[in-house]
Parts: structure tokens; sequence; C-alpha cells
């Protein structure tokens, strides 16, 4: 363990460093919880590197690019997602055609859209153009929800093995999101990163655990190839509150 006996600072990275020149996590500051580093760019190896050891961008426009890595984690272990009593009865109406990777631009510019609680959005054309080249690389997915040509909800994030690190989810109609996760989690994943803990996602049956804990899941998944997707769940194979 790394033990600091003055206030550390997150480290500056140049454009043109190696993706690996992190520091290592346990240097995250407390406060902001899990800010690791400053600069850099998003070049798919870096990302995919920051990823695979826990590390992940978010930073407002006008900013540099942030990178964190925050303890506690907030992830979801799909064969406990928590399923309430409403959606449940949403699954078995099946109001939406679902897809995978069809339309993973479109659901990441949806997802930037503002909204009556979070006006301005961290999702920026940088951002978009950066996790777009990932998904055309085979490091990104999208789950989405139609009806009929209309792009409803949906669900985006970075996956590598079988660990899926969600980024952002949208829904114009009611469960939309919602239901995108429950699909998600039947596509064979054994970890769903959350990054950050909240109520809503306590709801869906998130939990919290310590860095570490998450370091090690990642080193169990990340190298294991995503199995073939079972048929997706129907609405009595899933746990109701």
């Amino acid at each position: 363990m790394f033990e600091r006996s003055t206030p550390v600072m997150p480290i500056w990275l140049e454009e043109d460093s190696t993706p690996s020149a992190f520091p290592p996590v346990a240097l995250a500051l407390e406060e902001p919880n899990g800010l690791l580093a400053v600069g850099g760019d998003l070049s798919p190896s870096r990302l995919v590197y920051a990823y695979r050891h826990g590390i992940f961008p978010w930073y407002s426009f006008g900013q540099p690019i942030l990178w964190w890595s925050p303890a506690p984690r907030a992830v979801v272990f799909p064969q406990q997602l928590k399923i309430s009593r409403r959606l449940k009865r949403s699954l078995r109406q099946q109001p939406f055609e679902i897809s995978v990777n069809e339309a993973f631009a479109e659901t990441m510019q949806a997802c930037a859209m503002p909204r009556p609680q979070q006006p301005e959005t961290w999702i920026s054309r940088e951002m978009q153009a950066a996790y777009t080249e990932l998904h055309r690389l085979g490091h990104a997915v999208s789950i989405e929800c139609w009806q009929g040509e209309r792009l409803v909800g949906g669900v985006y994030g970075v996956s590598l093995g079988r660990v899926f690190f969600g980024e952002s989810m949208f829904s114009l109609v009611s469960n939309a999101s919602k239901v995108a996760l429950v699909h998600l989690c039947d596509l064979g994943y054994e970890l769903v990163d959350c990054q950050i803990p909240s109520a809503h996602l306590t709801s869906l049956g998130a939990v919290s655990i310590a860095r570490q804990a998450f370091l090690t899941l990642l080193e169990t998944w990340c190298d294991v190839a995503l199995a073939t997707p079972d048929p997706l769940r129907t609405a009595d194979a899933v746990q109701t509150n």
C-alpha cells in the first residue's frame, strides 16, 4: 500500500505519454473521490488500458481530461440484478424491440441530450468520437430499445472480456433504459461497472465494493472471452423486489 504523508496532487499526463503512464490507482485522491490524473488523450489504446486498470475519464466542457478511480466502486453482478414488479410486467408485455450495436452513435447522442436534472452534458463531441472509435474496434457496446423506427432508450459502455463498464443510459419512455439494462445483463457478462453509487443503482441491485476487490475482479474477467449470449431472459427468470 502507498502511504500519504503529504497531500498528493494528480499527475499530469502529456498527450504523447504512453497509455500506461497512469500512476497507481492507490494514489487517487480522497477528495474529490478518485481523481487520479489530468491530461493525456482519448486514444483507443489509452482508454482500453485505463478501463482495464479501473480508471475512466469524466470531465466537463472547458476542463482538461480528468481520470478517476473512485472508492468504493458501484457494481452490478448480473445474476443479482433486481427487477421491480412494475418492470417485470413491462418485460412480459415486451413493449420494445431490442437490438445490440445497431445504433451505437445514436445511443451516445441521445445520452448526451440535456435533461431537466442535468442541463449540461459531459458527453462531449470529443467523447462521442473517441467511444465511437472504440465501438468500431470492438471495445464498446450499446443496447437499444425501439418502438417502431424510433429509438426510445438504451445504454452504452466499454466491453472488455466479461466486464461491461457502463457509461450512460437514456430513456424517452417509461422503463426503456431499465429494459436495456436487463437485456445487457443477459449477454454473458460477469460484472457491470456502475462507477459511482446512487440510490437509483442500488434499487437495481448495485452494491459498493472496495477498489482492490474491483481490481481483482478485473484481473479475473477482463481477459476471459464473452461467451455466446444465452437467449434473452424471460420475465419469470428475473429477481423480484
